[in-house]
């Protein structure tokens, strides 16, 4: 108990050392929050939502070897976000490090573009996800009742809604229930995945099974691409994969011990998911059968729901398919509440709109739930564009990961390309940081390249990739706030600022005022 308490206080002492009071409740340990980051992965179900993207992209070779490619950059983009949390935990994380690391000339608009940028990526996230889960139901649906149920957009776009609210219901209750609730969501997680790992090849009948030489050596192109960069563009399963595992460092206001438990969290859950995401894969490329037209031209449109249904019968199938969607609502709702908290930490230094409505934390829970409300319906708008099509909604999907890897690149450059105060905190890379940081940001720049290109070399109107066209709206909506003349951000966004011993925390804008510190 002792030790609890005086990591509280070093906590305490640490974050009014970066500006801020504390106001949360530190009831995150090391196992919670690393619960927290390994339920956003939600390898299971997050690979059954992307497959669509690895099958006809190259197949097996693009599932197996795919994955082998990038997991060893993502690695490396944890390991480089790691050092930057141990160093500095707090809830702004990414544009706060942004702020106090970039030039003095740059770091304004620079933390106000990733500050926005990673709201926005949070936003889709969410917003992608629960489609992915949306479209999970209509296929059991579908299943469940022989093909005889076959639901509208508009159907599938409701149940994200109620998914939405439902999440946003679970994310607005108390931090220590919240905390407790990661032990479920980790078990939930390891049961998928012993599911497909030894269930899934027990059960698939022999004839189905695909020998070794196929798994690993078969490609098989069914897009117009070349097979090198069709091979290339099935990156983007393994990318929306792992996408989320900033969640800790939003948190980190939360965690008993946060300099040590968030970057460590990030670490661990990334390391493992890389090592169980390929043996998933090998396994259900091994169970799949051969015929990959079959599995993605099946009525049902998921593959993922095509292999258990083949390989487990309707009853199996069905059964093993609710719990893909219970995690991975799970796994929502940790992003939630991750996602929430950066818009808590935007808006307790004045930069949204209504900041001083949502810098407001709940009597009764301790949470931010206002914030909770504003991510999760503006989380239900992104999702609209599945009614200009798939290619619209696979945007959404796009974005998250663009969104993140922009927000990710900047501090990590920010860090390195200008005279700062970093002072490493106990998780160090010391003198492999900056070659580690070196790979992240070339590997984020190279795969927000080819995430950019649309499913095929001559794209009709409805086949483009749109995210270039949101994202950059958005940006570029973000920007023009911050230089608009006589209310722009550049008037009045210094970057964070100081709560702590503030006499004027209550104000009636909500916001504190600015002492400079925030910026030495």
């Amino acid at each position: 108990m002792s030790a609890g308490l005086d990591y509280q206080s070093k906590d305490a002492m640490a974050l009014a050392s970066l500006g801020y009071k504390q106001e949360f409740r530190r009831v995150f340990g090391a196992i919670e929050i690393f619960g927290v980051v390994f339920s956003a992965l939600c390898i299971v179900p997050a690979l059954s939502t992307v497959l669509v993207y690895a099958l006809p992209n190259g197949g097996p070779v693009a599932m197996v070897w795919g994955w082998t490619v990038v997991t060893p950059f993502t690695v490396c983009v944890a390991l480089a976000l790691a050092d930057l949390a141990s160093s500095a935990p707090t809830s702004g994380g990414l544009y706060y490090w942004t702020h106090r690391f970039a030039s003095p000339r740059w770091k304004n608009i620079l933390a106000w573009i990733v500050g926005y940028t990673n709201t926005l990526a949070y936003i889709t996230g969410i917003s992608a996800a629960n489609w992915g889960i949306a479209l999970m139901i209509a296929a059991a649906g579908a299943i469940g009742t022989d093909g005889s149920w076959t639901p509208t957009t508009a159907q599938i776009y409701a149940i994200s809604v109620a998914l939405g609210v439902s999440q946003a219901i679970a994310s607005s209750l108390a931090s220590n229930i919240i905390s407790r609730l990661q032990w479920l969501y980790i078990a939930f997680n390891i049961a998928l995945v012993l599911i497909i790992l030894i269930g899934l090849p027990i059960s698939t009948p022999s004839a189905s099974m695909n020998t070794a030489s196929y798994v690993f050596g078969h490609f098989e192109n069914l897009t117009e691409w070349k097979d090198g960069f069709a091979f290339v563009l099935s990156f983007l399963a393994p990318l929306f994969a792992f996408a989320g595992y900033d969640a800790p460092i939003h948190l980190s206001e939360e965690v008993s011990n946060a300099k040590v438990a968030v970057p460590w969290a990030i670490v661990s859950a990334v390391a493992l998911g890389s090592v169980l995401g390929w043996a998933l894969n090998v396994v259900i490329a091994f169970c799949m059968g051969p015929d990959l037209v079959a599995i993605l031209s099946d009525p049902v449109g998921q593959p993922m729901a095509v292999i258990l249904l083949n390989s487990f019968g309707k009853t199996g199938m069905l059964a093993i398919w609710s719990l893909f969607v219970i995690t991975y609502w799970m796994a929502i709702t940790s992003l939630m509440v991750s996602g929430s908290r950066q818009v808590y930490a935007f808006s307790r230094d004045g930069a949204l709109p209504f900041s001083s409505v949502l810098y407001r934390i709940n009597s009764l829970t301790g949470t931010p739930v206002n914030c909770v409300w504003f991510t999760a319906i503006l989380s239900l708008l992104p999702s609209l564009l599945a009614f200009a099509g798939t290619a619209a909604i696979s945007a959404v999907f796009t974005m998250v990961i663009i969104g993140l890897y922009i927000t990710y690149a900047i501090p990590i450059c920010s860090r390195f390309l200008s005279n700062n105060d970093f002072v490493p905190g106990p998780f160090s890379l010391g003198r492999m940081s900056a070659p580690v940081a070196f790979l992240a940001v070339s590997w984020m720049v190279f795969a927000i390249i080819i995430l950019l290109f649309p499913a095929s070399p001559a794209p009709t109107p409805e086949g483009m990739n749109y995210a270039i066209v949101v994202m950059g709206g958005v940006i570029a909506l973000a920007i023009a706030y911050f230089y608009f003349p006589l209310v722009g951000g550049r008037l009045w966004f210094t970057g964070p600022r100081r709560t702590v011993g503030d006499e004027c925390a209550g104000a009636k804008d909500g916001s504190m005022h600015d002492t400079g510190e925030g910026e030495k």
